[in-house]
């Protein structure tokens, strides 16, 4: 390869030059062949030292499984939508390559799709022995078993299997082979340079990306995990809208109760004020009924003073018929209004209304109940 790219040694004049600068072109490019004698042919692929279309990328080491967990991932040519409909087959196809033993039970850990219409389908194998707990099998022993050429013919054939990868993190030892060796095609000061610009050592590793077909997956892939991580926000975001309307039917019953608790004290109060006139009925009136009655008295005359509560609903009353006739003899003035500040305007008006007759109905039972309290305490003193 070098000596196409520098030193070609076909016809012996000024055409060896031109073919070295098309082979170096071809190299740069990472395809094509070379010609470096009569006889000798080199081809030129995106891993050779010569390409430039190169880049390191970074890949996500944390959160990997471990080998005790024995996740297998294949991949299927097929969709997912396919694979969800057959995936009881595809694990009874699976368990027939493991040998079909009693032991065995495959499990499958989840499935997402992939570009291409591609699907990843990620298991693990229990093991029940006669004897003993059940076990997971280990991902490097399943894999190797899976990797044998009849096993994987058998997955090629009846699954349709692309690829078959251990689901597992790397050991020390393993992640320092791969970072001291450079990877084919890859410059071992770029390569160090790339070690040395990694964000977190610890939770990612350098990747080689050769050629614009690895770009183009990785984009691929990149593009597919947002449009799930998409999909999961917009679920979530329906969730929350549910739980939204949940949590608002729950505040409108909330405050239907307050309101039925109110109806019901009152309603206890009418009761307790009843029994207790017909159990007083004969009896003169005591210390503690007479400063009842002027605690009463005093709460009525509150009540009924200009500045208390019943001035200012009559105020507030009067100030609303006065608005009322008012805007009734405006005249007409064109102008326009928001829908929805329109809809809010008439729930806020509508919460107030709702509040003054509430509360002028409240004012009204206590003064209904402090009237029936008035006059058992006069027909008892007139007793």
């Amino acid at each position: 390869m070098a000596m196409a790219v520098s030193l070609p040694q076909i016809y012996g004049d000024e055409r060896d030059a031109i073919i070295a600068k098309w082979n170096q072109l071809q190299a740069f490019w990472g395809t094509g062949k070379g010609l470096y004698n009569q006889n000798g042919v080199v081809e030129f692929k995106a891993d050779n030292p010569f390409c430039r279309f190169k880049a390191i990328g970074y890949n996500a080491i944390k959160g990997v499984e471990k080998n005790t967990d024995g996740l297998i991932i294949i991949t299927l040519k097929k969709k997912h939508s396919e694979v969800c409909k057959v995936q009881q087959q595809i694990v009874d196809v699976l368990h027939r390559i493991l040998g079909s033993k009693p032991t065995l039970s495959v499990c499958v850990e989840g499935s997402k799709p992939l570009p291409d219409d591609k699907t990843e389908l990620i298991f693990y194998v229990i093991e029940r022995p006669a004897s003993g707990p059940a076990r997971r099998v280990p991902a490097s022993e399943l894999f190797s078993f899976l990797s044998q050429p009849s096993q994987k013919n058998s997955l090629i054939n009846e699954l349709t299997v692309d690829s078959i990868l251990p689901k597992m993190e790397l050991s020390v030892d393993q992640l320092k082979d791969y970072l001291d060796t450079p990877p084919a095609g890859i410059d071992p000061l770029l390569w160090q340079q790339a070690k040395l610009d990694n964000p977190n050592p610890e939770e990612y590793v350098p990747v080689p990306m050769i050629g614009f077909k690895e770009v183009q997956q990785r984009l691929k892939y990149q593009e597919q995990q947002t449009s799930l991580h998409q999909q999961r926000i917009d679920e979530m975001g329906e969730d929350l809208s549910e739980l939204q309307n949940k949590h608002s039917n729950m505040l409108a019953k909330l405050e239907e109760y307050k309101r039925k608790h109110l109806e019901l004290g009152h309603r206890l109060l009418q009761v307790i004020v009843k029994q207790e006139v017909y159990r007083k009925m004969g009896y003169a009136i005591q210390a503690e009924e007479e400063h009842t009655k002027v605690q009463l008295e005093a709460i009525q005359a509150e009540l009924n003073h200009p500045t208390q509560f019943k001035g200012r609903l009559n105020e507030l009353m009067s100030q609303i018929r006065m608005q009322n006739h008012l805007f009734t003899n405006r005249p007409d003035v064109n102008y326009h209004m928001d829908i929805e500040l329109q809809h809010e305007m008439k729930q806020l008006l509508k919460q107030q209304q709702e509040g003054l007759e509430h509360l002028i109905q409240i004012i009204k039972d206590d003064s209904q109940d402090l009237d029936l309290i008035e006059q058992g305490l006069l027909k008892k003193t007139v007793r």
